[in-house]
């Protein structure tokens, strides 16, 4: 589209599709370079509330016109006109976008018009730079651009040492303290995260490894597995001949399992790591065990009278909220696991009935 002044101080209005000859233009727009552009109060009220207010206004001539004047000064005169023609018909083109994106959001925030604001809070999103982030960042707070801020506090926050070179920011610090602490206190609260995130995934993957512990303990102890047999001799016929799925874990404690069967020091009362961590996982099992009347691993029933008992036992914060954890961890595991075993049995009976659909058709 676009827009030109005619001969008869009309203008001419050219879309993709359609050229229309407006003649009888009411209103003039002033620009910073003096120069006037003919619009149609019409047009203008419907696009924006705030020229609305302003046309609704007792009308002055300018210069001996008798046309309504409006100036939009501050901006280039050519962002003036492609603001204008936008309000005509809805269209920037990349290179409008490019020049004069920053100068269209300002004026789309002034005159209130949002679709032209929205396009403009993308589009000079997707241009903002290293070097022109901090002038971006404080031209989003004056316009109420709350997702361009986000964008330029990310941006900045993950260029900072970049930033700080800059002469915006520079000029920034001199003139605008408080937006520097703002930035400053972004930066902090997004590092802060960070570490909270990396400290829960840590914890998490921590969960899921006891959790697996757990699974590894009721399995040696009810099955057996390559080193350790199972508790009851009744269930010989059960020992498998080789390593489970998780073979490094349930290795590691069929190892600690044979140390704490045989170590002399947990005997005499000298005190032993390894057997304290056995004693540990032992515990813990026995307080998400449901089943301790017929569980297999040792010291489950012990542990659990022992835990209806001792006040402390329960009352400890620490160790129940790490207990509720696991046996968490250990529903979730199981859940994903039985997911996995449906889709697989699905999957396994698509490709028996694909087969048995080919056999059908070749033979």
């Amino acid at each position: 589209m676009a827009i030109t002044a005619t001969e008869n101080d009309g203008v001419s209005l050219t879309t993709d599709k359609i050229s229309y000859d407006l003649v009888e233009t009411d209103i003039e727009i002033i620009t910073s370079g003096r120069r006037r552009i003919p619009a149609h109060s019409g047009v203008l009220a419907a696009a924006s509330p705030v020229l609305a207010n302003i046309i609704e206004k007792p009308r002055k001539s300018h210069g001996g016109s008798s046309k309504r004047v409006i100036k939009i000064v501050g901006v280039p005169c050519d962002a003036v006109s492609v603001f204008i023609r936008f309000l005509y018909s809805p269209s920037l083109t990349e290179k409008e976008m490019e020049s004069y994106g920053i100068h269209l959001l300002a004026l789309s925030h002034v005159y209130m018009v949002t679709h032209l604001k929205q396009r403009c809070t993308k589009g000079v999103g997707e241009r903002v730079t290293v070097e022109n982030v901090v002038d971006v960042l404080q031209l989003a707070r004056l316009c109420d651009a709350p997702g361009l801020c986000l964008k330029c506090m990310r941006l900045i926050h993950s260029k900072f040492k970049t930033v700080e070179q800059t002469e915006g920011w520079k000029f920034l610090q001199e003139n605008d303290p408080f937006l520097e602490l703002d930035i400053l206190q972004f930066i902090d609260d997004a590092e802060s995260r960070k570490k909270r995130r990396r400290r829960h995934r840590r914890e998490q993957n921590l969960y899921m490894q006891l959790s697996e512990a757990m699974e590894c303990i009721e399995h040696i102890c009810t099955e057996g597995c390559t080193l350790v047999g199972p508790s009851s001799n009744l269930d010989n016929n059960m020992l498998k001949p080789g390593p489970c799925s998780a073979f490094s874990t349930c290795y590691g404690l069929q190892l600690l399992i044979r140390h704490f069967a045989v170590c002399k020091k947990r005997v005499v009362g000298k005190g032993c790591i390894r057997c304290k961590r056995m004693i540990q996982l032992l515990r813990l099992h026995s307080s998400i065990c449901d089943q301790s009347e017929s569980c297999r691993v040792p010291l489950c029933r012990q542990f659990k009278q022992r835990g209806e008992k001792d006040k402390k036992m329960v009352e400890d914060t620490k160790w129940n909220v790490l207990v509720r954890r696991v046996a968490s961890a250990k529903a979730m595991s199981s859940l994903s696991q039985s997911k996995k075993k449906k889709s697989d049995v699905l999957l396994k009976e698509e490709a028996e009935d694909f087969i048995r659909i080919r056999k059908t058709k070749f033979f």
